[in-house]
């Protein structure tokens, strides 16, 4: 493969309990990232239309998508660019709100923005919060409250939607070293029940109990199989495996979100290493005789499996299809490949964000 470089050292995969079972710091674990609550009051969240202060939003008792979970969201990264000009990129903005805006028709929430208006929202929350370096968006899209005549009751229609968008500062997500992971006895939910090409919010309490479980036995993650008994992905990301070079990912009918990330992946592996990612039905042994397994999400990026159901995956290290797809991810995300700088939205720099700060905190876009 082009670039590839050579094995990593083994690296330290955690300490051993006395019980024997292994611990390092979790896939969920950011190395640098900033928590979702505490401190966050004063950042600038949009919400309704409006730019406001985190602490100025409330949602009422009665809020349908809190009882149902009737909701949407997209998860969504900006990077540092790799020219350290101070200029921060939005990797696949349009791609993701273009998916959020279709989780929207299936719940049939009203979502009064196109994807070039979304675009320019999510710009100007990330210049108004200063987050020019690696950051993370959450919008969040969901029913609100039951409208005049509308009865009590788990419901689509008749119900007003909420959109809120927030910015946090987060920086490597995922364990560059590898992570352990446990095969759970908790199935994907399949897509004839709920739908898992959305990303709909009550749909995640499935991985919840799978991620509750795995880290229970002392895991970092979970990787759920589908009513098949194949498998379907891991809690937040989507699976890849690779057998002497030849790498596979299973496909949408094995009940995945289809990733964008797992979709940038594909195609760098065509395009710059001529490798065709196969997307096929990728049974629960093949975990097991795997010489690497990695994982693909918009908040990990690409992490290396090292360990799967307490057995060493491959050398017990990240692979060198891995430690490839890894890095050439990390230049495309940050504009230094040219030939995907197509995929980044730039956001602007610090100079543009004393703009930004002038406007009033009530002031819609």
């Amino acid at each position: 493969m082009e670039g590839r470089p050579g094995p990593r050292p083994a690296p330290g995969a955690g300490r051993r309990t006395a019980g024997g079972a292994r611990h390092g710091r979790p896939a969920g674990a950011p190395v640098n990232a900033a928590p979702v609550n505490g401190g966050q009051r004063d950042r600038w969240v949009f919400h309704q239309g409006a730019f406001v202060r985190a602490g100025e939003v409330a949602l009422g008792p009665g809020t349908q998508g809190l009882h149902y979970g009737t909701g949407v969201f997209e998860g969504i990264r900006s990077f540092a660019a790799a020219s350290g000009n101070g200029e921060a990129l939005i990797f696949k903005a349009r791609e993701h709100f273009e998916r959020l805006r279709a989780s929207c028709r299936l719940l049939r929430l009203d979502l009064p923005h196109d994807t070039d208006e979304l675009v320019d929202i999510a710009r100007e929350l990330l210049r108004r919060n200063q987050l020019f370096g690696d950051s993370y968006l959450r919008p969040v899209v969901h029913k609100l409250a039951l409208e005049p005549g509308t009865p009590f009751g788990v419901r689509l229609r008749g119900v007003s939607t909420a959109v809120t968008i927030l910015a946090l500062p987060m920086g490597d997500y995922g364990n560059p070293e590898g992570i352990r992971c446990g095969v759970s006895s908790w199935r994907r939910v399949p897509d004839s029940a709920l739908p898992a090409r959305a990303k709909i919010t009550g749909a995640y309490a499935n991985n919840a109990l799978a991620v509750d479980e795995a880290t229970a036995a002392g895991y970092d993650d979970a990787i759920l199989l589908n009513q098949r008994g194949t498998v379907a992905e891991a809690s937040t990301a989507n699976v890849f495996v690779v057998h002497a070079g030849r790498v596979a990912t299973p496909g949408p009918d094995s009940d995945i979100l289809p990733g964008l990330t797992r979709a940038a992946v594909t195609r760098l592996l065509a395009d710059v290493a001529g490798v065709a990612v196969a997307e096929r039905d990728v049974p629960r042994s093949e975990l097991l005789t795997a010489d690497e397994v990695f994982l693909t999400g918009t908040g990990c990026g690409v992490v290396p499996v090292v360990e799967i159901d307490g057995r060493q995956v491959g050398e017990g290290r990240p692979g060198p299809v891995t430690t490839w797809v890894r890095e050439a991810y990390g230049r495309a995300t940050r504009g230094a490949d040219p030939r995907y700088r197509h995929w980044n939205t730039p956001v602007g720099g610090a100079a543009d964000a004393a703009d930004a700060a002038t406007v009033s905190a009530g002031a819609p876009t």
